[in-house]
């Protein structure tokens, strides 16, 4: 087993020597986007490599032209910051070429190492169970009680599932967890909060000490989970839903997949990984998303060398995609938080809001040198669109300057209904227990 997994290596280091990664970047040819050439030698997976590295920098992908058929693969792609401007800044520009020019290595270790982030400080648990209120508070309050922090988490919801990675340490050395007799009562504890009520559906805990990468990993779970089979329509409204479709091109073998829908950030990521993880491979694409509405297309074969066979296939690649695009989707009036950290910040400014009635959707929670940048997704507790008035009385509260609304005077009237399928985070921030989640602290 290990001489061919040697020859393998040997041959994708000649590969490589033969055909080095190539990467250009234009600031000159396009008036509004950087343009961001990449070819390489042909391998699965490597669509999905160069867009996470993109991605992972928190660009936006505004166009994006694919070519892979023959062992050659080359990608073109517009991208701004988040602002909507070029790219002008040279440690980014560095990166990008670090990361994915001859260089980088990351065209030899493909296959193994596709969206892997390494980070050995850290024990990461991953859990996935039925959604419910308080479901991560509950979670937070054991890995409280068992003296554990929380470095980093992120935790997504879609159709009554709910799915979280998180990083841990030691409450005391700020280590990684390696006593095997924690690691199984860490795993028996939070099994028992998942399970719950609900004897019906699974519930998992995985610890490990390998590495990872959140997002992907997020995917993989939920679709492990068969998220994508709806328990009802309820889980979005029709106008929201994205469109997507799939019909094969008997000429040349092709399936082709076309996706219609609200653009926002990690749109592409998130459809490249799910095509990546079921085992297709994208021979040629275009993605269109410089307007409120992104397009994608997509002509692909599964890894086996075929088209979609069945209607029944088909029917799974759409609900898969849908499901993807859905996992990230944040409901609510966006308001962002910045401000010098402390401990208990999170807990303060999440009290005041449950105070005001209003219901977090979704959080993302980050500590930069000693900043807390937080952004939250807000709404009504009772499904009532946002009082502006009481969005007015909180920030004056935490402060006009740290809390700001970003969006218009119309998101306030625009919030969607409540959902009976997004629990999580509508309880998130009712027990007390959540103060102790570790996300605002500074770690070194």
């Amino acid at each position: 087993m290990s001489f061919s997994h040697n020859m393998d290596d040997e041959y994708e280091k000649f590969i490589r020597r033969m055909n080095p990664p190539r990467v250009v970047i234009d600031n000159e040819s396009c008036k509004n986007a950087t343009v961001i050439q990449v070819d390489s030698a042909n391998e699965h997976g490597i669509l999905l490599e160069v867009v996470q590295v993109l991605t992972d920098l928190n660009l936006t992908i505004t166009k994006a032209y694919i070519s892979s058929d023959g062992g050659w693969f080359m990608d073109v792609f517009n991208v701004t910051d988040q602002d909507g401007n070029k790219i002008t800044d040279d440690e980014i520009l560095d990166y990008i070429e670090k990361s994915l020019g001859p260089d980088s290595g990351f065209a030899s270790s493909m296959r193994r190492s596709v969206g892997v982030k390494s980070s050995m400080d850290h024990t990461s648990i991953e859990l996935i169970g039925s959604d419910r209120p308080g479901l991560l508070s509950e979670v937070s309050a054991v890995l409280t009680h068992l003296k554990c922090n929380v470095v980093n988490a992120e935790v997504w919801t879609h159709n009554t599932r709910a799915a979280a990675v998180m990083q841990v340490t030691e409450e005391e050395t700020g280590a990684a967890i390696t006593d095997p007799e924690r690691l199984s009562l860490i795993k028996r504890l939070l099994c028992n909060v998942l399970k719950g009520s609900n004897k019906n559906r699974e519930a998992k805990t995985v610890v490990s000490h390998g590495v990872t990468h959140t997002e992907r990993r997020l995917h993989q779970m939920m679709f492990a989970d068969r998220d994508y089979e709806r328990v009802s329509d309820e889980a979005m409204d029709e106008k929201q839903r994205p469109i997507v479709n799939v019909v094969n091109w008997y000429d040349k073998d092709y399936s082709v997949v076309t996706i219609r829908c609200k653009d926002r950030p990690k749109l592409l990521f998130d459809a490249i990984c799910t095509l990546t993880d079921m085992q297709y491979v994208v021979f040629h694409g275009n993605v269109e998303a410089e307007g409120p509405e992104a397009h994608q297309e997509y002509c692909i074969r599964h890894i086996d060398g075929s088209p979609v066979k069945s209607d029944a296939e088909r029917q799974r690649v759409i609900q898969c995609l849908e499901a993807a695009i859905e996992r990230r989707v944040s409901e609510g009036l966006k308001l962002e938080l910045c401000t010098t950290d402390r401990v208990g910040l999170l807990s303060d400014v999440t009290r005041i809001f449950r105070e005001n009635s209003l219901t977090v959707t979704r959080a993302e929670v980050t500590t930069r040198a000693g900043k807390a940048v937080n952004t939250f997704y807000v709404r009504d507790a009772s499904g009532y669109p946002v009082d502006s008035k009481i969005i007015d009385s909180i920030r004056q509260a935490i402060g006009q300057a740290i809390l700001q609304v970003k969006g218009s005077n119309e998101d306030l009237n625009q919030v969607p209904q409540e959902s009976p399928t997004r629990f999580l985070f509508g309880g998130l921030f009712k027990s007390r227990s959540f103060c102790n989640f570790g996300l605002v602290r500074s770690y070194s």
